[in-house]
Formats: C-alpha cells, sequence, structure tokens
C-alpha cells in the first residue's frame, strides 16, 4: 500500500524530511478495524513528531492521526461496526499513522462518519473535536458552575484547529459566554462566524479586554496555543475558584500565581485514553457519535479551511509548513491518492 512516512527527523524543507513508500498491508485483529483511508488532516502534532521523533532502529514512521474513510475489514472481537462502514477518527499516536492507503485503530475510538460531509470535511473534525469536548466536559466541567464566576468560557487560539471546534460544540452543548480571542481579521472574522460571542485581540492585553466586556470573571479558561506568553493575563482573568484547561507544550509554566484564586489546572492529551487503555476508553466513540450528531443536525459545521490535493510527501511537507507558520486557521485536509 502507498504511504507517506520518514526515516529521521528533519527540517520540513529537507528532501528526505517525508518521502513516499509502500508497505504491506496490516492486518485486521481484536478489536481493530482495517479502515481504507479516503482523506486526513494535519494537526501541529504531527509536525512536533517529525521534527523530533526518531523512529526505532531502521523502522519507517507513518505520521497522520485524523482520518475518514471506509471499513475494509474487522477483527474477531469488533462489535460496534461493519465492513463497509463510512468513519472517522483520531489513531493513536503510540501506533502507525493515517497517511497510508489503509489504517488499523480500535473500534472504541471511532465514530460513523457524519451522513451530511465528504469524507475531507469529515478529516478535518476528529482530532480538534475530542480534544475540544474532553477539555470542555472532562477537565474543566463547565456544566457544573464556578461559584461567583461569570458563566463564561475564554478560547484563547479561537482560529486555530481546536478553538474552531472548541468555539461551536460550547455554543451548541452549553449556555456559556463564549469569548475567543484572534490576533488578525480574517482569524477574528472565522471566531465570529464559528458562533464566538466576543472576539478579542490575544496580542493586546487580554484580561482589560474581557473586562471592558463587563461580564465579570470568567470561571473557564481554555488555552489551546502559547500559553507561557499568556499565563499572566491567564492569571489576572480566572474567576476565584476557576478552572483553567491547556492542551500546548510550554517550555516553562510557573503555576504558582495561580494558588491565590486556588485555580485548578487541568492537562488535556487526547491520546491519553487509548495510549493507556483506559476503562473509559469507549467515551472517545460515543463523543464522536455525538459529534457526527450535531453536524448533521446543522449545530457543528466542518472546520475544513483548505484541501491541498492527494495524499503524497509533496503535499504533506507543504501542510507541514502552512502549520509551522503558525498562521493557519481551521484545518488542512488531503483526500485521495
Amino acid at each position: 500500500m502507498r504511504a507517506v512516512a520518514y526515516k529521521v527527523p528533519q527540517p520540513i524543507s529537507a528532501e528526505t524530511s517525508l518521502i513516499d513508500v509502500d508497505l504491506p498491508v496490516p492486518e485486521a485483529k481484536g478489536r481493530d478495524l482495517l479502515v481504507e483511508i479516503r482523506a486526513v488532516s494535519v494537526n501541529p502534532v504531527d509536525v512536533k513528531v517529525r521534527a523530533g521523533v526518531a523512529p526505532t532502529s531502521e523502522e519507517l514512521k507513518v505520521l497522520g492521526w485524523d482520518a475518514a474513510g471506509v471499513v475494509k475489514a474487522i477483527g474477531p472481537e469488533v462489535t460496534l461496526f461493519k465492513v463497509g462502514d463510512e468513519v472517522f477518527y483520531s489513531g493513536v499516536i503510540s501506533r502507525a499513522g493515517t497517511n497510508a492507503e489503509f489504517h488499523l485503530v480500535d473500534e472504541r475510538i471511532v465514530g460513523h462518519k457524519p451522513k451530511s460531509l465528504g469524507f475531507a470535511s469529515a478529516a478535518a473534525l476528529p482530532l480538534t473535536s475530542i480534544t475540544a469536548y474532553e477539555a470542555l466536559f472532562d477537565r474543566l466541567r463547565v456544566h457544573d458552575p464556578v461559584p461567583g464566576a461569570a458563566r463564561a468560557v475564554l478560547i484563547i487560539g479561537g482560529a486555530g484547529g481546536v478553538g474552531s471546534i472548541a468555539i461551536q460544540i460550547a455554543r451548541a452543548l452549553t449556555d456559556l459566554t463564549v469569548i475567543a480571542t484572534a490576533s488578525r481579521p480574517e482569524t477574528s472574522a472565522w471566531t465570529q462566524e464559528l458562533g464566538a460571542h466576543h472576539v478579542i485581540d490575544h496580542a493586546q492585553p487580554i484580561a482589560a479586554q474581557v473586562t471592558a466586556l463587563g461580564l465579570g470573571d470568567p470561571g473557564f479558561v481554555f488555552s489551546t496555543t502559547n500559553t507561557d506568553q499568556h499565563i499572566k493575563e491567564i492569571v489576572d482573568v480566572i474567576a476565584p475558584q476557576g478552572r483553567f484547561a491547556l492542551i500546548d507544550d510550554p517550555k516553562m509554566l510557573d503555576i504558582m500565581p495561580f494558588k491565590r484564586k486556588a485555580a485548578s489546572i487541568h492537562w488535556e492529551l487526547m491520546f491519553t485514553r487509548p495510549l493507556f487503555g483506559t476503562p473509559d476508553m469507549i467515551e472517545q466513540h460515543k463523543l464522536l457519535e455525538k459529534v457526527a450528531e450535531l453536524v448533521d443536525a446543522g449545530k457543528i459545521r466542518t472546520t475544513l479551511s483548505e484541501t491541498l490535493g492527494p495524499i503524497n510527501a509533496t503535499n504533506l511537507k507543504k501542510a507541514h509548513a502552512m502549520i509551522e507558520s503558525g498562521r493557519t486557521k481551521g484545518k488542512l485536509v488531503l483526500e485521495g491518492f
């Protein structure tokens, strides 16, 4: 089968940073589905792994987590899907990735593709939807109010992949006032289109802008990017006893200033459940089914912003370079081989 892989971590500008390869088709066992990949999207995690994680021994490492496709075979223990089902999902970081014609994935982290979306539009959703959903409901527990706080969530990086879907999920499933940050006219417009009640500029002091809205201190803050640059503003703006979640990898994170407000800090990593095989791993299947329902009901839309062509090394290198620029909005997708 055709696939895209790498042998050693290199800058994306290097000729062999990603290469086209031919690999054996894997076999579905246990609770695995063998999925014929129709479309994939590219996330910051793809870039981080490619740039910094060396494959073991002489192996080729296939990246890619977001995918949409068709079930071609099932393991003997599969109960949730059948051959021919159209699915969407994000794999697990400890297994081979989705940048290949066929891919193995545990059924407990897979959802049925939204009926109203094509494969490219669906592939833009899984990783970011899982991340946003888990951050809002499992980490921040936004249905549990913070006493005295504004019923509001501040989403830092509202135009990125995760921010773009977090805005929509918060609007569709909660009564929260959604405050999103963006720093350019096009990204500000994008976050407003997705449903943010208020958009502020994260290139300017955040706390003063939130105060000026007159809502009070938000009980929840969700930071998707550049957390270390915004940490003082987050401390200032969050309500006493508020909850703060983050997903990025700050080089330094001093959480001591949060002590005075007794704020709780939560990491969200959507790979955790499948990586450790937690007893509630099937919650990712359930939440993807919920996301598909919301999409088909017209309450959430895809965050696909650009389709870059078929899945090959040339197009994936272009996508990685665009992600590294830090100036993308929504999701970048590749479709077909």
